[in-house]
């Protein structure tokens, strides 16, 4: 297993101690850096600072959205991010969620399976610098009755072959992205649930005559070292009931569907009322510990060296770490502590 970094949303004040952890976790010989986006800062800029100021780590974006930018401009951009960080770049794509796509882009968040696969065939195709011709469901190329023509992108990347990754949370999404992607980004995840999941993507994988070999398996995981676990796990309140209670309508919000399939369905429906009537530290106070517990690293190294263990053995191939400490220095220690803490779990590349 290696090791990651989840920097989140950028713009929050904290740039500079962002890109100062980006180039800590390329100094320590992590993997790779994400960088997400939302309805702020978009990601590819991010990166692109990111891969300037640092020599070997990978940079991939968690999430690029896939309704914010053509399949063609999504390619444009990963071949020229992959060529100005000499073959460094890894492209997570996510179909957002159906406030931010049809509030923020103006996209109608109808049928976003058929959406995804036609997005990623014509992603690879334009990677793979062929004449974009295409006849889908969702995407015409080019589009009948009129000058367009069948193009071919210009820019000679680093690689033909950029890494996609697909973030997904449900059944078909996870068979989805075993199909057609070569990578999984995953949120909230437990040890116990994920071999359920990636039985998902085995199945995509099986239609496509692949196995799990090679795929990789990335979940972000909040990490807050300390001997109190009790203690530890109270920083990751807030997100847990965030992305529960009020990440989508209380009609779709996947992240709640899944603390639902995961066990916890009178909790989450809790969460999502306390947290849709604006009582959000009532939202984060009835997020179950065991729930943080299950899908964060929490305590000191030993206990966190055995939570990789088993996230290893559930089929974890690259953790990526999202820091829940305050300071820079204090977030720094805990990229040092997660090194240690790997190289005593035995599970490490």
């Amino acid at each position: 297993m290696r090791l990651g970094v989840n920097l989140g949303y950028w713009g929050a004040g904290n740039d500079a101690d962002n890109l100062e952890l980006a180039r800590e976790a390329d100094r320590l010989g992590y993997a790779v850096v994400w960088a997400a986006e939302a309805y702020g800062s978009d990601s590819p800029t991010v990166l692109a600072w990111i891969a300037a100021q640092t020599e070997r780590i990978d940079v991939g974006s968690a999430v690029m959205q896939i309704p914010a930018r053509t399949p063609a401009m999504t390619a444009m951009t990963a071949a020229t991010l992959d060529t100005l960080s000499g073959g460094r770049f890894r492209l997570g794509l996510g179909v957002s969620g159906p406030q931010v796509s049809e509030g923020w882009h103006g996209v109608r968040f109808d049928k976003p399976l058929g959406r995804t696969r036609e997005y990623i065939d014509i992603v690879r195709m334009a990677l793979d610098r062929k004449k974009l011709s295409y006849q889908g469901q969702h995407y015409t190329l080019p589009l009948p009755d009129g000058p367009g023509k069948s193009i071919q992108l210009t820019v000679h990347g680093a690689r033909t072959d950029i890494p996609i990754y697909v973030a997904a949370v449900g059944p078909k999404n996870l068979e989805l992205a075993g199909e057609k992607a070569d990578g999984w980004l995953a949120i909230f995840p437990s040890a116990q649930y994920l071999p359920e999941q990636l039985a998902h993507i085995a199945a995509g994988r099986e239609k496509v005559g692949k196995t799990l070999d090679g795929f990789d398996v990335v979940p972000t995981v909040p990490v807050v070292v300390g001997d109190d676990v009790a203690a530890c796990a109270d920083p990751v309140r807030a997100y847990a009931a965030l992305y529960i209670g009020g990440m989508g309508s209380r009609e779709k919000n996947f992240y709640n569907q899944l603390a639902t399939r995961m066990g916890y369905e009178a909790e989450a429906a809790e969460i999502q009322d306390r947290f849709l009537g604006k009582q959000y530290r009532e939202a984060a106070a009835a997020v179950p510990f065991d729930f943080i517990d299950q899908t964060s690293l929490l305590g000191p190294v030993d206990r966190i060296a055995e939570g990789l263990q088993r996230y290893a053995g559930a089929g974890v191939t690259t953790l990526s770490v999202a820091t829940y400490a305050g300071t820079l220095d204090e977030r720094v220690a805990t990229l040092r502590t997660m090194v240690e803490a790997l190289d005593k779990s035995g599970v490490g590349e």
